[in-house]
């Protein structure tokens, strides 16, 4: 599937990626043409992808990617027909091949082509408020509302029956129908996502999407960041408070309810019927199961399965935190 939102300048042949990128090209790969650079579960016979964790090794055995940037000591979990190309930090070195094919990835400047709605064709479809601006190849669909001062960006889908609030930025977005999106919301910008250096820090580019699906509502003054390789995904039914962080790559199952200043830091995935009280904070890389909850101010740093409840920082099982703290 094409990339709605960034052009990729691909294809290119792998010795020149390679160059392009400041990799040594140890095997000395040549000729053989790759087309896009994607994660391990997305990647095909022509791609180019990325295996930095153990955590991803089930994954890594079956991907399909033609090569992939590893480590030595993890180029052995991956299939014998990908290519590995081994490097020292895989991270950097995705980075710098993702750039090359997604040069627009790594700034988030603002959409230059933006017009006033009103001298859209989208006047007579969508009820909107004032200083309302739509960019290139926007689709709205009907019944829709948006707010005053609000921005859509180039490509930005919305489905029917939807509610945009006021002062609210929509970039690298999809989203479903019935979904009600309130007040101060910044939806697509890049994550947080960069490898700290002396000098200058080296910001980590964000080629994904955010997908929002059907009946989701999204509290006021809250983010979701796109991802970084894959997509940021809000699951059905599911209702976020104000103020709540969802950093790049996470996926929020079906029928959540998540309450106010809860945060969510790159990568995990939640399960559906998962409740969480405000001000929680959720780690990285974690899996959280379906109907958990999780109570106001803890601390989530590993993996909780399903049908548990917990508390505290970090989290533990809710019984056992009421028992230490009596």
């Amino acid at each position: 599937m094409n990339n709605l939102f960034f052009k990729n300048k691909g294809p290119f042949k792998i010795d020149q990626l390679l160059k392009l990128s400041g990799i040594t090209n140890k095997d000395n790969f040549t000729k053989v043409k790759v087309t896009d650079i994607k994660d391990l579960a997305a990647a095909t016979n022509n791609e180019i992808s990325f295996f930095h964790s153990k955590k991803y090794e089930n994954l890594a055995s079956k991907t399909k990617a033609l090569f992939c940037i590893t480590t030595n000591n993890l180029s052995k979990i991956l299939p014998t027909q990908c290519k590995k190309i081994i490097v020292n930090n895989v991270l950097i070195s995705t980075a710098m091949i993702t750039k090359i094919f997604y040069p627009a990835s790594v700034t988030d400047d603002f959409d230059h082509n933006v017009k006033e709605i009103s001298k859209t064709s989208f006047k007579k479809k969508v009820k909107f408020g004032k200083n309302v601006l739509v960019g290139k190849n926007v689709k709205i669909g009907k019944n829709c509302l948006i707010g005053h001062n609000t921005i859509l960006e180039s490509n930005v889908v919305i489905g029917n029956n939807c509610s945009i609030g006021s002062n609210v930025i929509i970039r690298n977005t999809i989203i479903k129908n019935d979904v009600n999106i309130l007040d101060g919301c910044v939806v697509g910008k890049k994550g947080f996502g960069f490898f700290p250096q002396k000098e200058k820090n080296f910001r980590y580019p964000h080629i994904g999407t955010v997908v929002i699906n059907d009946n989701v509502e999204i509290g006021c003054g809250s983010t979701i960041d796109r991802g970084s390789m894959s997509n940021t995904i809000i699951g059905k039914n599911t209702f976020l408070d104000n103020q709540i962080h969802i950093a790049h790559n996470n996926i929020i199952g079906d029928n959540c309810i998540i309450a106010g200043q809860v945060g969510f830091a790159g990568s995990s995935t939640l399960g559906n019927n998962v409740m969480i009280g405000g001000q929680a904070g959720i780690s990285g890389h974690l899996k959280i199961g379906n109907n958990v909850q999780i109570a106001g101010g803890s601390g989530v740093i590993k993996n909780i399965p399903d049908n548990s409840r917990v508390m505290g920082y970090p989290a533990k099982d809710l019984k056992n935190f009421i028992k230490d703290n009596k």
